[in-house]
């Protein structure tokens, strides 16, 4: 019994794969739209793609051209093919304006560029033009179905930006130019005053001027103490319970000892 439907199920894949090569081979039109559709349905959206592209320049303006561009965008984007799905997907929303599937289609033309932003880590600037898309939809779709789900791809987005800056201004402090890792949390303080990372930022640019302060020269001496424990106090005070607070108790103390020897020298 199973040997027979194991047998019947390679005969129906066997007249499956026949039918879709003379299609692509074929110069009929509608039939490539009736099987690519098919296709599509059936989820079979590589086989679905290749019939569409072939025709969707010939439908071009006519009445089967909005549902072939829809299911060419869609079938692109489940083949996970982001950048091609973005291109045809915003090519469908400018083409067919009050289609029911317009406000679909422009959330899944920004999602796309939602998959094709890097790790945090590398060059971000197709995270900033998936933030700008996601946003363009928002705006336009402020009370669309896919509203929670944009505002959170745009959250996780954001944090990536967030996280690229402070791995920067952290890796100036391991490698112990202070100057620039102070600069760069400084900035990063101002750029993303909502950030999770806030408190660890805060200890780290203190930890930067703490150590600039200790290994500057006697005349800069006395100016980075007083600037790093203002840095100690801004931290203090916005996170009383932070985590980092004991450490840099310890290293106030030390910069305030030596503030204090400057100023009885002189």
């Amino acid at each position: 019994m199973k040997k027979g439907i194991y047998i019947l199920l390679v005969s129906i894949l066997l007249v499956s794969c026949s039918d879709f090569q003379k299609a692509l081979k074929s110069e009929d039109n509608a039939e490539k739209f009736k099987l690519g559709t098919e296709l599509f349905e059936a989820g079979k959206y590589s086989k679905a793609h290749r019939l569409f592209t072939q025709i969707l320049p010939i439908y071009k303006g006519k009445p089967q051209a909005e549902k072939l561009t829809y299911m060419h965008a869609m079938a692109s984007y489940q083949m996970e093919d982001y950048y091609i799905a973005s291109y045809h997907f915003e090519r469908f929303v400018s083409a067919y304006p009050v289609s029911e599937k317009v406000e679909e289609a422009a959330f899944l033309a920004a999602k796309g560029y939602y998959f094709n932003s890097p790790r945090y880590s590398k060059e971000q600037k197709e995270t900033v033009e998936a933030i700008e898309k996601l946003q363009l939809f928002l705006n336009l779709y402020p009370n669309s179905q896919y509203v929670a789900e944009a505002n959170t791809l745009v959250k996780e987005l954001d944090f990536k930006l967030e996280k690229k800056a402070f791995e920067i201004a952290k890796q100036y402090n391991i490698i112990s130019d202070y100057k620039a890792s102070i600069k760069s949390y400084n900035n990063f303080l101002l750029d993303f005053p909502g950030t999770s990372l806030r408190n660890e930022a805060m200890y780290y640019r203190f930890d930067s001027a703490y150590n600039l302060a200790v290994l500057s020269i006697d005349a800069l001496k006395e100016e980075r103490i007083n600037t790093a424990l203002a840095y100690y106090e801004t931290l203090k005070t916005t996170y009383p319970d932070s985590e980092y607070l004991e450490e840099a108790s310890k290293m106030k103390d030390m910069l305030q000892l030596e503030l204090n020897t400057i100023t009885t020298k002189s």
